[in-house]
């Protein structure tokens, strides 16, 4: 891609990720033609959605001179992961931020996953108590380390402002360019909406790269109020970078999938796992993705999603995360 308004990131991850058809997945459910974007693969130790975030964000660090990250997150956030692995790939110090945000969870969930990878990664892991207010905590991190003569830059939770979703702009060129090859289009994204900066940027792409197709996220936290306001306000934010045509866009949230809240797992979201892991021999998660494609199974039990349209799921990773999930997703 040309454009010069992508080149301004440090080179993290394995890119083009790839566009592969569900062939056995859509058989089973009998409806439309679904197709899934592997950014599962972008090889940031274990990859995922935020490494293409940080290749702009990390550049932008590296830019002001930087020497510490600073994020947050809840303990098995997959963007702290990968965001202590970019640190460790370019040299910077990795300060993280954790919240203890998710009830009810085994011993082991405070070990395994995310969390064990963040410390082989060599990452400073803070934990915080549930219901922290993890803004003031990395404002209070950011001023101690400035006084101990470091120069910290954060990184805001999932990366998610104007400059981290650019990335997601970019990458819906690249996905562009893989359906231009294949001599095809797309008439639905399916994405998890979290933090919002990647269903904010595949909306905003679109948009910039005149993509035909209708954007849905499903919600794995906020109802649609909420969730709308936080992605109309990184679109916002990306009007530093892009005309106001790709910025001003209806953003379409579907709330079906919460269940008891963020990283509790469903019925449908192990359902959706284990059905795509069986189909495809592709790992979901049941905080993101294994949500996000429990609403599109729905979408398409519905109708919302009919034969003889096609479909992509947008694979934001994680399944890093299944070994703290254990007694969610064995067989009983």
């Amino acid at each position: 891609m040309s454009d010069r308004l992508f080149s301004q990131k440090y080179h993290l991850g394995h890119f083009p990720t790839p566009l592969e058809p569900m062939r056995r997945f859509s058989h089973h459910l009998g409806g439309p033609e679904i197709w899934i974007k592997r950014d599962d693969c972008t090889g940031l130790a274990g990859g995922g959605n935020k490494t293409r975030k940080l290749e702009y964000l990390i550049s932008d660090a590296l830019r002001t001179g930087a020497d510490t990250l600073i994020t947050t997150g809840a303990l098995q956030s997959n963007h702290a992961r990968q965001t202590a692995a970019a640190a460790a790939k370019v040299g910077l110090n990795c300060l993280l931020l954790l919240e203890d945000a998710v009830p009810f969870r085994a011993p082991y969930y405070h070990d395994m996953g995310n969390l064990l990878l963040d410390d082989l990664l060599s990452a400073q892991v803070q934990r915080l108590p549930r219901g922290s207010d993890l803004t003031k905590a990395a404002l209070e991190a950011a001023a101690i380390l400035r006084k101990a003569g470091k120069r910290p830059y954060t990184i805001p939770l999932g990366g998610s402002n104007g400059l981290g979703a650019l990335a997601y702009v970019d990458g819906v060129g690249e996905l562009a360019e893989q359906a231009k090859a294949l001599a095809i289009e797309f008439d639905y994204v399916v994405v998890a909406s979290g933090s919002g900066g990647t269903h904010a940027g595949i909306l905003a792409g679109a948009a910039y790269f005149k993509q035909p197709w209708r954007t849905l996220g499903v919600s794995v936290s906020s109802q649609p109020p909420e969730q709308r306001h936080k992605i109309e306000a990184i679109l916002s934010d990306l009007e530093n970078y892009l005309p106001d045509r790709c910025t001003d866009l209806s953003v379409d949230v579907d709330a079906g999938q919460i269940g008891s809240g963020y990283g509790q797992p469903t019925r449908q979201a192990v359902a959706a796992i284990r059905l795509v892991a069986e189909t495809e021999a592709i790992l979901l998660d049941p905080v993101y993705t294994g949500k996000a494609m429990a609403g599109l199974m729905d979408f398409v039990q519905t109708q919302k999603l009919s034969i003889g349209k096609r479909v992509l799921f947008w694979h934001t990773g994680g399944a890093d995360v299944l070994s703290a999930y254990t007694s969610d997703l064995v067989r009983s």
